[in-house]
């Protein structure tokens, strides 16, 4: 049945790589599931004058994250049938939670009802083929260097989580000081970070001897290993919070989009005024949050073969379909933007093709409302070697990128340098394409230039000048 229905022979692979994949792909991207509820709590804690985070907007928005990320990963398994999974965006919330919540003023509620508004307009620009003609839009090298931007940019991530890479002062980052290792204040970081350089050579060395789960086998090795050295810490108590969880979910989430749409635009400010704030709002998650998925899926999908010779991905008006309706949903269940992950590539690179594997990712996101403490055990330098270890996969296309031309080259360049260097995908494609139109312009090859890069360009100009995220 599972064979005739994701056809996992014509894509080269079988149930039991599909399952390793998605569990690889839970696991990697398992963090949102804590982060998530902590930083909207303390959003919405802050913003309603409280010391901190709200303790019910927390347990409500663990359900919510859990919940959303079930619905848009399975929405991805059974509609577009491919190997991507869904969650609350990692920048997307944060943005949420401190600059719309705690900067401008807005409740949770309000939040909750700008994210739905950018919801609806993804359905309905995704219904109506613009969101594909968008990609279309994109150029042809711009398309090859999202791949390899994505590349670095999960490097950087999981450089991070392991922490290799740590703040620096002077250099904004630098290397963890190795010789602090016997230092008790540091130790434990320090040993976290040699695990993670462990696990990313066990990957390596078991992805080349070709065998099946590696990046798996990393993950649970390192989990192992860090047990007697004091990184992978075990609870005391796995207490399931399960009922008290559930009645914030429905009082406090679900109950506050309800009221969000209440003095929406203003109670003091004129019309006018709080119509176009909620505007730039609705288009700066919009911007971002499509740019993010077009990125990650044209990126991800070129790595596993899934593009056709013109660089473009079948089944992609599904994708964004799904992923437009899991924002919506999202939404109305009490969390920030729903989006496609960047982390679906390490289940990708296990070697997931199909809906199978995102099938099996969205079940443990369900189940991970009732087994979050066992999932929590897992520690980040155990998942950060398989995001090095798939950055290094995905930077390989960067040899198909056209140098000789250097108005192609020079957006091609800054599409991947702007990935990981401001921590955003969709930074690296509003630059790669700003700095496509202007050059091309200025060297008066005027018919090279779509139409729709132009008015892409001049939204995320007006959206650099306007907020950021």
């Amino acid at each position: 049945m599972l064979e005739k229905y994701f056809q996992l022979k014509e894509h080269g692979t079988n149930v039991r790589t599909e399952v390793l994949a998605g569990i690889t792909t839970f696991f990697t991207m398992a963090y949102i599931l804590f982060v998530n509820p902590t930083m909207l709590a303390e959003g919405a804690g802050l913003a309603a004058g409280m010391n901190g985070a709200d303790p019910a907007v927390q347990n409500g928005v663990f359900f919510a994250t859990c919940i959303s990320a079930f619905v848009g990963t399975a929405l991805m398994a059974f509609l577009a049938k491919l190997p991507f999974a869904q969650a609350p965006g990692m920048g997307l919330n944060a943005f949420f939670a401190y600059t719309v919540m705690l900067g401008m003023g807005y409740s949770y509620s309000q939040s909750l009802a700008i994210v739905f508004i950018s919801g609806i307009l993804f359905i309905t620009i995704t219904v109506i083929g613009l969101r594909e003609a968008i990609v279309r839009a994109i150029p042809a090298n711009v398309k090859i260097a999202i791949s390899a931007g994505i590349g670095l940019f999960l490097a950087f991530l999981g450089l991070q989580n392991a922490g290799i890479s740590v703040n620096s002062d002077s250099t904004l980052v630098t290397l963890v000081n190795f010789s602090q290792i016997s230092n008790p204040e540091n130790h434990t970081a320090v040993v976290g970070a040699v695990l993670a350089v462990v696990g990313l050579l066990i990957i390596a060395a078991l992805y080349h001897l070709k065998v099946k789960g590696s990046i798996l086998i990393g993950i649970v090795a390192i989990t192992l290993l860090g047990i007697p050295l004091g990184v992978t810490v075990i609870p005391e108590s796995f207490n399931i919070q399960f009922g008290a969880q559930f009645n914030d979910f429905m009082t406090v989430s679900v109950g506050a989009f309800a009221g969000g749409f209440k003095d929406l635009f203003g109670e003091t400010t004129s019309i006018v005024e709080g119509v176009f704030t909620v505007a730039m709002l609705v288009i700066s998650f919009s911007l971002v949050d499509m740019f993010d998925t077009i990125g990650t899926l044209l990126g991800t999908a070129k790595k596993a073969n899934l593009l056709d010779e013109n660089g473009n991905m079948p089944g992609m008006k599904k994708a964004l379909l799904c992923d437009a309706i899991a924002t919506t949903t999202g939404a109305m269940l009490g969390t920030s933007t729903v989006t496609t992950y960047v982390e679906s590539s390490a289940g990708i690179g296990e070697g997931g093709r199909t809906g199978l594997t995102s099938a099996v990712t969205a079940v443990l996101f369900l189940a991970a409302l009732v087994i979050a403490p066992f999932v929590g055990i897992v520690p980040s330098c155990a998942t950060a070697p398989a995001l090095i270890f798939v950055g290094a996969l995905m930077i390989s296309g960067v040899k198909d990128i056209d140098f000789s031309d250097i108005s192609e080259a020079v957006p091609a360049f800054l599409t991947i340098a702007f990935m990981p260097l401001t921590y955003s995908i969709a930074n690296g494609i509003a630059f790669g394409l700003i700095s496509y139109v202007v050059i091309k312009a200025i060297c008066g090859k005027f018919k090279e230039i779509h139409p729709i890069t132009v008015v892409l360009a001049v939204l995320f100009i007006i959206r650099f000048f306007s907020m950021t995220v």
